[in-house]
């Protein structure tokens, strides 16, 4: 097999461990086009349209249950205090793997045993006496035998030549863009990031970006593009528009000036034939007071499409208006052709904090089922007007609850109903969309979700969407801030509704794992994700777990995902939904999953970083599955 004896003689005949393999010359396109490498995971999400589906078969429902680990890598580098994780989804091209670790190192792997080939620290010389952030991945990009990797880390931009790992001189300064400059706003004293991977549309790399969500300032969140050769912006879309731009007028005096967010920290998708990405936007910050934000406040919280070329907008969707509840778009859409209405429509599927699923055109953004505008509360904060009314999809039906009331106080002990029984009576509560005040108010869906960045899988043979969520209430609350700030209000309570254990305040299931048929907007399937082993132990029936992270769906009839807080990896039949194998990772697998082939066998690898938001041990792993 040619591209097993290209791959295995470079490496073994490379003293410096070069991570590349011998293509054919007339190789040229740049990655970005497809390039028809189904055995490949060469994107975030596998492809540009972010579905993360495989066609891979090999490991199927027949045989899924000999999966066995294949290898381990450790990176080394994982802290318990604080703690790290790892939301990592490897890229694999041509038998190579690349990864970032739990210390925002890149390490280019054999794909097919886990031995290191190369690492670049960039973060070399400095102590590990504090939290990197996360980082979700790499872009790759290839034209010939030009080959780069593109990622971030803090607020640069970084480029390195993929063979070796060193830097590429000619991009930036030394290999290095400084992301802090080039919006068109001084934010030098601001936080400004990027946690997820961008996009390589032909020879420019788009990005979004994270900011801080106030209630002090925060940069905004413009989406940009980069030339992949000299790192020079190539064009900004103002995603809080500018005097004279679209939106302008959403947006209160010259709170435009001031405001952040707006921000598509999830990603991006690519529709390669159109020319044309999609994101999902973010919250206006304050994320939950909007006195100095009056108004829609377009594009945030926005389904958004752009001219991959030239950034020039081509329609919007807003999902959330005036957002006082940090339902922010936690990932993009991803890409997906439905049967509607006797038609193949094309359309981008976006899933939601707030367990709703949008289903929209993708020519013209306009809705594929209907939505309806009701009206929700008023907030009763100072200066503060919330929008009267907000969408709600009538189909699909919402993949998480909507409502929580006294009826659905946590039934795992008499102690447990008790103890949040007595909170909730002091809580104000019971009607979705309440605008916070400063009284304790409880916000559901909370804010980890519904969903967030993890996203769906759709598999394309079938139009199904698969998505797994939450069900967990928080209480927030306001309070006047100090004289002087700079703004009015800040935070009160910030905490998630638990019980004196906790476990959240709502009757289980508290995860779960839903499959959409998105062609009728029906749920095909939908089961609790994840078990505690101390619950069970107590007759408790399945309760679901905090998860994050998400999914692979494979044309084996399989959906591959971690996620949960019991650290398990799992395998599920995905026209059913039962678990046709599990096993235990050394720590949470808090990251979305890939799988690849190499040298005729499949591999399914996950990051096993734990910490994060369930606050599980920390790890420093990937674990390869195959068959034996």
């Amino acid at each position: 097999m040619k591209t097993r004896l290209n791959r295995r003689s470079f490496l073994r005949q490379s003293a410096s461990l070069l991570a590349t393999s011998i293509r054919p010359a007339s190789v040229s396109m740049a990655r970005g086009a497809s390039d028809g490498s189904v055995g490949e995971w060469q994107y975030y999400g596998r492809d540009p349209g972010r579905t993360h589906y495989s066609p891979l078969d090999q490991i199927d429902r027949s045989n899924v249950h000999n999966l066995r680990v294949a290898w381990t890598y450790h990176t080394g580098d994982k802290m318990d205090r604080p703690q790290t994780t790892i939301e990592c989804t490897p890229v694999v091209v041509d038998g190579v793997m690349y990864i970032t670790t739990a210390q925002l190192k890149v390490c280019a792997l054999d794909a097919a045993n886990g031995r290191l080939l190369w690492r670049f620290d960039p973060f070399e010389g400095a102590e590990l006496d504090k939290l990197r952030g996360v980082n979700r991945g790499v872009d790759y990009w290839q034209k010939g035998q030009k080959k780069r990797i593109f990622f971030t880390a803090d607020s640069r931009l970084i480029c390195l030549d993929a063979s070796s790992g060193k830097p590429m001189p000619e991009f930036g300064d030394k290999g290095t863009v400084d992301l802090t400059k080039g919006l068109d706003r001084d934010i030098s004293r601001l936080y400004y990031t990027i946690t997820s991977p961008g996009m390589v549309y032909k020879d420019l790399l788009i990005l979004g970006s994270t900011e801080d969500e106030g209630p002090e300032p925060a940069a905004p969140g413009h989406i940009r593009a980069f030339d992949v050769f000299t790192g020079n912006r190539t064009w900004i879309f103002h995603t809080i528009p500018f005097p004279g731009e679209l939106g302008h007028d959403t947006w209160s005096g010259d709170s435009w000036k001031m405001v952040g967010g707006a921000n598509a920290w999830g990603g991006i998708t690519l529709d390669e034939k159109r020319g044309w990405i999609f994101l999902g936007l973010g919250s206006a910050t304050f994320d939950y007071y909007g006195g100095q934000r009056v108004g829609q406040n377009l594009f945030a919280n926005c389904v958004l499409a752009l001219e991959a070329a030239t950034g020039k907008r081509i329609w919007h969707y807003q999902v959330v208006h005036h957002d006082l509840w940090d339902r922010d778009l936690p990932c993009p859409p991803s890409l997906v052709t439905v049967n509607h209405d006797g038609r193949r429509i094309d359309a981008v599927v976006q899933t939601t904090k707030f367990g709703r699923v949008f289903l929209l055109d993708r020519e013209t953004g306009k809705p594929l089922f209907p939505v309806e505008e009701r009206p929700v509360p008023p907030s009763d904060m100072p200066g503060d007007r919330a929008w009267p009314t907000q969408p709600f999809p009538v189909k699909p039906p919402p993949y998480s609850r909507q409502v929580f009331t006294e009826d659905d106080l946590t039934n795992i002990s008499p102690e447990a109903h008790a103890y949040v029984q007595e909170i909730f009576k002091k809580a104000r509560g019971g009607k979705p969309w309440l605008p916070i005040n400063e009284q304790p108010t409880i916000v559901f869906p909370g804010l980890d979700g519904g969903t967030n960045w993890g996203g769906g899988s759709v598999d394309p043979a079938t139009g199904w969407l698969y998505v797994n969520s939450e069900n967990e209430p928080w209480i927030l609350s306001l309070k006047a801030a100090k004289a002087g700030a700079g703004y009015p209000f800040t935070f009160g309570e910030f905490k998630r509704f638990e019980d004196q254990e906790g476990y959240p305040a709502i009757k289980p299931p508290w995860g779960q794992l839903t499959a959409i048929d998105l062609n009728k907007g029906e749920f095909v399937w939908q089961v609790p994700l994840g078990e505690l082993k101390e619950l069970k132990a107590r007759t408790v029936p399945q309760t679901g777990t905090r998860n994050i992270g998400g999914s692979v769906v494979t044309a084996g009839g399989l959906l591959f995902i971690g996620a949960t807080k019991d650290e398990k990896f799992r395998a599920f039949d995905k026209a059913t939904g039962k678990v046709l194998w599990e096993a235990q990772l050394p720590a949470g697998g808090y990251a979305s999953p890939c799988t690849y082939e190499v040298d005729g066998k499949q591999y399914v690898v996950i990051a096993a970083g734990g910490g994060g938001k369930p606050r599980t041990k920390s790890g420093d792993a990937f674990v390869a599955f195959a068959l034996p």
